[in-house]
């Protein structure tokens, strides 16, 4: 498989310092200057998405000849219209990009930046301890640079071959003239809008609520002319958010009461979206690719894979217990190296070749038995470049990322692929809202106490310009000739890795559909107790896990939104989308 080389001499020199050849930071920022670009594309594809609206928009650009590129401009400036509480202009995303002709992969990182004000202490209260999650959350200081439109744009300054213009068409039309409220959007501002206090920041009660103090009800029509308007200034000017009068009132936004950030309109000029290696990985027959750190899913979901692959599942699948029991220790092993060692690899020393050595893998596989469940899984140490002591000077990090996310598959007429995990962090983000748009809470993904138990500074601690560690897992699959075989994601904070492990052994091993796959319940082991989704699973599940010495908890339903899609050996092409939310996977 042929994958894109780093960009400048710097990269090559971290690569070679940290001995990765597999996932490197770019170096100075490209230069992005339209391509010439080839002809309309023949019409073709599906797109996988968590909303009708949104799947229709990435089609609309389908057939006019446009990419998968270009259609995830439409599919992310639709989602964060009728999708706010999970993803939008104020947000950051990881997409992986197939090339079909070249059959390169391109990974791009639009994760929110830290302000040059952030601290590590910067969600400590007065008293020295860490402030309650809504406290942190709705502060100005949980509002990084938002990347996910910058990311796209630098995608597009490469790959597109409509006009950057056209993918905003859609979300233009639908915010001018208006869009039924979904079922999920009306559901969660009934259930939750007060509860996390959307209603105290005045913009976002004006545009959420009615003048009655009631939330917007399913099937309301809502128009929206500020994000209209800011959508015709990003088509005009890719970065209209982060320089100019948007982005001064973003910066402003993140100065209000409570808690104001640090955010400046300084902060929001300097951020570029960044074009890395993915982290590839041979599974069997097959080759695995995901996002490099920042985001942890790159390196946990083929870890979970390459310890599954030491593993006999019976033929049984996901009807045996036992094949679910080295599921759980593989993600259980996977998760405890995570949670040491992953964070923003431009500020500390992240060990992805020793966390992915093949010698290191069998060890950890072979601490799996077939019959007993691990008692605690604790991170290796990985050996690598890195002496123990260096290791271990990094505390282990439990910060939970709340699940504001969501995920999309496109596969174009000419085969090229986007898989793209785009979020705002919590639902709704910062609750900061402004041109029409809410901002993320995204730096609430570091360690809000950035030191353990015993003093250690941890990997994913603030610090200006830095990236906080992600779980968002785009992952593409490959048949052995470098051919696409499968995309797929999902959002759900830290559980995004479990959700999309999930469907990549529903497909690769228990031989299921994306939607079979899609349908398995949720089963997310981090730490020493495994969250199983009651309601989905088979009644013997538990008790033979718990048997196993398994603690398990059983909840009613996970937040997943998984988008999948498998190209068969005809070339034909099958979807899924999750049931757990409204998406839908459909061709032109």
């Amino acid at each position: 498989m042929k994958l894109n080389p780093p960009v400048s001499r710097l990269v090559m020199l971290l690569v070679l310092w940290f001995g990765l050849g597999l996932a490197a930071c770019s170096g100075p920022q490209e230069t992005r200057t339209e391509a010439a670009k080839p002809g309309p594309l023949p019409v073709g594809g599906m797109v996988a998405a968590a909303n009708p609206m949104a799947v229709e928009a990435g089609l609309q650009i389908l057939r006019q000849g446009g990419n998968a590129v270009d259609a995830a401009v439409a599919v992310q400036t639709v989602l964060g219209l009728v999708e706010p509480q999970s993803s939008g202009l104020g947000g950051g995303s990881f997409m992986l990009y197939y090339d079909a002709k070249t059959k390169a992969i391109t990974s791009f990182d639009g994760r929110e930046t830290a302000p040059s004000g952030a601290s590590a202490q910067m969600f400590l209260g007065e008293d020295g301890q860490p402030l309650p999650f809504l406290e942190a959350v709705n502060s100005g200081h949980s509002v990084g640079v938002p990347g996910a439109i910058d990311m796209l744009s630098l995608a597009h300054s490469e790959f597109g071959v409509l006009p950057w213009k056209a993918g905003f068409e859609p979300g233009i039309k639908l915010a001018d003239e208006g869009f039924a409220v979904p079922d999920r959007l009306a559901m969660l501002l009934e259930n939750y809008a007060h509860r996390v206090h959307l209603d105290e920041n005045a913009a976002a009660r004006s545009y959420f609520f009615l003048p009655d103090g009631s939330t917007l009800p399913a099937g309301y029509i809502r128009k929206n002319p500020d994000y209209a308007d800011t959508l015709r200034a990003i088509a005009a000017n890719p970065r209209a958010l982060l320089e100019g009068p948007i982005a001064a009132d973003i910066a402003a936004a993140a100065h209000l009461q409570p808690r104001p950030g640090t955010l400046t309109v300084e902060d929001l000029a300097a951020y570029h979206a960044r074009k890395r290696v993915p982290i590839c990985r041979p599974y069997k027959d097959k080759t695995i690719c995901g996002a490099p750190p920042p985001s942890s899913g790159g390196m946990a979901i083929n870890y979970i894979m390459d310890v599954l692959a030491h593993e006999t599942f019976t033929p049984a699948g996901a009807a045996d217990p036992q094949n679910w029991h080295y599921f759980i220790e593989a993600q259980r092993l996977a998760y405890a190296d995570r949670d040491q060692y992953v964070a923003d690899d431009a500020f500390v020393p992240v060990p992805i070749k020793g966390m992915l050595d093949p010698d290191y893998l069998a060890r950890r596989a072979a601490l799996i038995s077939p019959d007993r469940a691990i008692v605690h899984a604790e991170p290796g140490p990985p050996e690598e470049v890195f002496s123990p002591e260096e290791l271990k000077k990094w505390g282990k990090d439990n910060t939970a990322e709340v699940p504001g996310t969501t995920h999309f598959v496109i596969v174009d007429g000419a085969g090229n692929v986007v898989t793209m995990t785009t979020t705002v962090e919590s639902l709704f983000g910062s609750k900061r809202f402004t041109h029409g748009f809410l901002l993320n809470n995204q730096l609430t993904d570091f360690a809000r106490s950035p030191y353990d138990k015993d003093g250690n500074l941890l990997a994913n601690a603030p610090a200006p310009g830095k990236r906080p560690r992600s779980s968002m897992s785009p992952t593409l699959v490959l048949n052995q000739d470098g051919s696409f075989y499968m995309g797929t994601g999902s959002p759900g904070g830290n559980s995004i890795i479990a959700y999309t492990a999930k469907t990549l052994v529903g497909v690769l091993e228990w031989g299921l559909t994306p939607q079979q796959a899609i349908d398995l319940p949720n089963v997310v082991a981090r730490g020493d107790i495994t969250r199983i989704e009651g309601p989905r699973a088979d009644p013997a599940l538990i008790p033979a896990l718990v048997a196993m010495g398994h603690q398990i908890k059983e909840t009613r339903g996970e937040g997943s939104g998984l988008h999948t899609i498998v190209r068969q050996v005809d070339g034909t092409l099958v979807g899924g989308a999750d049931p757990r939310r409204e998406g839908k996977a459909l061709t032109p």
